[in-house]
């Protein structure tokens, strides 16, 4: 049997989080589950849990890295809760698990989530306007080394397809 696709979804916890934050990451989360991959967040609430949840509603799995040690503290659309106890260090657990990353606005947690990813060479691509640290790098490099372009997309099924795309490479 071959290994899923792992496809990370990441952006603003509770703060932040607006009602189009949350669609979108919702219709992400689904196009998650369509293309038969598993999604991967950081299991708390906002962009996290509105990707489980679509990805929970179209028949998907979902696994959640929290940063806590006591399961409890995960969304309740996370199929598979990984509990670290590790705080904001499983951003690295996160970013090294997924193989392509998929970024909805976000702040200074979503930026290390970015970086870690970045660092580890993984696709990256972000929704355009959604706001964030992270915009500031869309359709550029995070520094000099260039790793990896963090491409810009305007819809989740873009996202997607960008990402098993690079993924197949």
């Amino acid at each position: 049997m071959a290994k899923k696709r792992q496809i990370l979804v990441i952006g603003h916890n509770v703060n932040g989080c607006t009602p189009e934050h949350e669609k979108i990451a919702y219709e992400t989360g689904k196009e998650i589950a369509k293309s038969d991959s598993v999604l991967i967040s950081g299991g708390l609430g906002g962009v996290m849990e509105a990707a489980s949840h679509g990805a929970h509603d179209a028949g998907g799995l979902t696994v959640g890295i929290i940063p806590q040690d006591d399961p409890s503290h995960a969304n309740k659309y996370c199929d598979i809760v990984i509990p670290t106890g590790m705080g904001l260090t499983r951003d690295f657990l996160t970013a090294l698990s997924a193989d392509g990353v998929i970024i909805i606005g976000g702040g200074s947690g979503t930026l290390s989530e970015t970086c870690a990813s970045y660092m580890h060479y993984k696709p990256i691509v972000a929704i355009k306007n959604m706001g964030g640290t992270v915009d500031a790098f869309i359709d550029k490099y995070v520094d000099h080394r260039k790793n990896v372009k963090i491409v810009g997309v305007d819809t989740p099924k873009e996202a997607v397809k960008y990402i098993l795309k690079q993924i197949s490479k």
